[in-house]
């Protein structure tokens, strides 16, 4: 059989299993040989070729067989000082021409780098172009800009933590699409922390773990979503250690987000948390007001080119900015139900169609305020650091800052005192009560005490 009837027969296994499969597991396949009914194929790892003869063989051997080619079974054979990213053929519109022998390196994109490992695909979206700086978040954009130049590592790893809808997710994406067009050479692998656990669970039950530390550990740039997943998985957390301080000891750039802190993980390795904290630990805070206005600005003039004759009445961005304040997805996704809602009926968007439309989300959105936020805020007001609100410190400057956050947490929220306690360093619930107590004691007597109650009140209800 010849190369050009092999690009043939790739155009026909394009159709059947989908352009991400073909691009995945089919076109890394370099033909080689057909020997005594043996179809000899090179890949470029171990892995691929067992999931392919796994899913594909009986599709391959049914074109092969229908292309009159007289194949029993196919063998598949890694190529000799192969790269760890697969080397790229042509694409299929061009492989009816006759194929060079030694194919061209062709440098993957972020989303199809290391696809063997079934890494997570970028979203366009996401890009420094389209995220909005702010107060909030400027030390993160910051860090990351600085991450996606591709230079020598200055940090390593860069951690990013925040709440749900703060931009951690556009962030790595916006790096690893920075990196595409700054360094193509580099392999980037971004996962989530979940796919990191699966493709290690898989590598252990197919007794692969040589090809999987191989693979994971010849990346330039590893992004991993979401780490706080890994909490509590005992043989994942060692092989992510193990992982972790491979990269760094070769000098590559690690970017990890989390929901949180690292050290406020539960039952995250000390010393994965002590390896994440030796980089830059960055906090994305929770959204302001012109944030928030800022983003439903940008969005607008996003939609202006689908909905061009739409009009906005004055104030509706502002009310949504106002009253949509815990999330940015939530906020994005009012304001695009807004949009195709007025365009739907023919009406300009007003405050009453705006309430009317987004009724349920308004009710939803309602302010609900966290212990966390709460922690931050009087952390923040105090000048403090957060560790020490939560932390066994019972010094008389942390302990008042911890009190007037457990009766801020008290009012505030709907957590129960022993919930309160335990997010305060796990402590009892009787100390919260004594501690909600003793400040409304000294709200009826310290005029500094009430007045700072009240400021941070305010504050966290804005």
């Amino acid at each position: 059989m010849t190369q050009e009837k092999w690009g043939l027969l790739c155009q026909k296994l394009l159709k059947t299993v989908g352009q991400n499969n073909f691009t995945t597991w089919i076109e890394p396949l370099e033909f080689q040989a057909l020997e005594d009914g043996v179809a000899i194929f090179t890949v470029p790892t171990n892995f691929m070729g067992n999931y392919v003869s796994q899913n594909f063989s009986d599709l391959i051997l049914y074109e092969l067989n229908n292309a009159g080619e007289a194949v029993q079974r196919l063998a598949f054979r890694v190529a000799a000082n192969s790269p760890m990213r697969p080397a790229r053929a042509a694409r299929p519109a061009a492989l009816p021409a006759a194929a060079p022998e030694v194919p061209v390196q062709r440098v993957s994109e972020p989303s199809e780098a290391l696809d063997g490992l079934q890494a997570a695909p970028l979203d366009p979206r996401f890009t420094f172009d389209s995220f909005v700086v702010g107060k909030p978040n400027e030390l993160a954009h910051a860090a990351a800009r600085r991450v996606s130049e591709g230079g020598p590592v200055t940090f390593n790893p860069l951690v990013l933590y925040g709440g749900v809808g703060l931009g951690k997710t556009h962030l790595m994406h916006a790096i690893a699409w920075e990196l595409k067009v700054k360094r193509p050479e580099l392999n980037v692998l971004y996962l989530s922390a979940e796919q990191f656990m699966y493709r290690f669970v898989q590598a252990l039950r197919e007794r692969r773990m040589m090809d999987f530390k191989h693979l994971f550990r010849s990346v330039d740039v590893l992004m991993v979503d979401d780490v706080q997943f890994i909490a509590g998985k005992d043989s994942t957390q060692e092989e992510f250690f193990h992982t972790f301080n491979a990269l760094v000891d070769q000098n590559k750039q690690i970017i990890i987000s989390a929901d949180r802190a690292p050290g406020e993980i539960k039952d995250l390795e000390d010393r994965v948390k002590s390896r994440l904290q030796c980089g830059l630990v960055v906090d994305l805070h929770p959204t302001d007001y012109e944030l928030r206005l800022g983003i439903l600005q940008t969005k607008v003039q996003m939609y202006r080119s689908t909905y061009p004759d739409l009009v906005i009445a004055d104030g509706v961005l502002e009310f949504l900015a106002h009253r949509i304040s815990t999330n940015v997805r939530v906020l994005e996704g009012a304001l695009t139900r807004l949009f195709a809602f007025a365009s739907l009926v023919g009406r300009e968007i007003d405050m009453e169609l705006t309430q009317d439309c987004l009724a349920d989300v308004l009710r939803a959105s309602e302010r609900k305020i966290t212990v966390e936020e709460i922690q931050r805020k009087v952390s923040d007001y105090y000048n403090i650091r957060l560790s020490d609100i939560i932390g066994p410190k019972r010094l008389r400057s942390y302990a008042r800052p911890r009190q007037v956050a457990m009766y801020l947490c008290k009012q505030l929220t709907s957590r129960s005192l022993p919930e309160i306690g335990r997010r305060f360093g796990g402590r009892d619930h009787t100390t919260v009560m004594h501690g909600v107590k003793r400040i409304e004691e000294l709200k009826l007597t310290d005029g500094q005490i009430a007045e700072d109650v009240e400021m941070l009140r305010r504050a966290l209800e804005a």
